[in-house]
């Protein structure tokens, strides 16, 4: 990054406060740019129970999903933004996905001749049965969509070196550097185990497995359910606790009541992020079976506060 500073436009489906790692690795890069003495401006969904203290967060006028409650699509035209587009002068956009805001990032990019970053965060294909449509035709629309919108882009960047590849095989010729998001040292990190347990309400000598991620379809949360029930069939003490919300709580919820270990699962909602260090601090082993990832942040995030994962 240059040393002079420069004005970013941040534009992002995703954000708070909808939990996620794609909320998670912006706001991480928006504090970052900030850090470095940079002016980093997000746009966003409206979303209704935002809180934003910041005059660089702003809202497109968004509807909500009808496949998922919590999430708002965006409405990408705006007069009033565009404006305020024009009146900022950014010096890059950086688009975070490759519809809705993606493509308005794109065009005011294009419009205003700066340069449009691309960070590919998501295997969209594996997203398609939240779209009321034939699988097969969504799935193939979808790589189509995020490869064409990759190639179109001025710089690329992928979470890991699986998803450059994964790109360039499909022909993207734009530069790509691979950049994972990074997670925050000073606060996740080793800690006092027997706090963090006092805090969860967990006994201290009990093995307890730990999820942290959103309860839906991809995630595969189901398996970590299965896989602590054969691992508490050998530890009757083990306890698991899964951090997170989504469309398949409740789906999972009664699967969980469903196994003779259901008094030893308890699903904790979902926490706020500057919380979730304490809990990796009193697991004993990290639980994660999702195969939809470019990066696994909540892996990162595990290894960073010493707890080990089995993914």
């Amino acid at each position: 990054m240059t040393d002079t500073p420069v004005r970013v436009a941040l534009f992002t489906n995703n954000y708070l406060p909808f939990c996620g790692g794609v909320t998670v690795s912006v706001e991480t890069l928006r504090a970052g740019l900030e850090a470095a003495g940079h002016e980093a401006w997000v746009f966003g969904p409206r979303l209704a129970a935002a809180a934003d203290g910041s005059p660089r967060v702003v809202r497109y006028p968004s509807i909500p999903a009808a496949t998922y409650p919590e999430f708002a699509l965006a409405v990408p035209y705006s007069r009033r933004i565009t404006r305020l587009v024009a009146s900022l002068e950014f010096d890059v956009f950086h688009a975070h996905h490759p519809f809705l805001l993606g493509p308005a990032a794109r065009r005011l990019a294009r419009r205003w001749r700066r340069p449009l970053v691309f960070t590919y965060h998501t295997r969209y294909e594996k997203y398609a049965h939240y779209v009321p449509l034939r699988r097969p035709l969504v799935e193939a629309l979808a790589v189509r969509l995020s490869t064409r919108f990759a190639a179109r882009a001025d710089a690329v960047i992928a979470p890991s070196a699986v998803i450059r590849d994964e790109l360039q095989a499909r022909g993207v010729a734009t530069p790509i550097a691979v950049v994972p998001t990074g997670v925050d040292l000073s606060r996740f990190r080793p800690g006092d185990r027997g706090a963090a347990r006092a805090a969860l309400g967990v006994p201290g000598d009990d093995p307890l497995l730990l999820y942290v991620g959103r309860l839906d379809r991809e995630k595969s949360v189901d398996r970590v359910l299965l896989a602590f029930e054969r691992v508490a069939s050998t530890l009757p003490a083990a306890r698991l606790i899964l951090v997170g919300r989504g469309t398949e709580a409740a789906r999972l919820e009664r699967l969980a009541r469903s196994l003779p270990v259901a008094d030893r699962i308890r699903f904790c909602g979902a926490r706020p992020h500057a919380m979730l260090p304490s809990c990796y601090q009193a697991a004993d082993v990290f639980l994660f079976a999702s195969e939809t990832e470019t990066q696994g942040l909540v892996l990162v995030e595990a290894a960073a506060c010493g707890l080990p994962a089995v993914a």
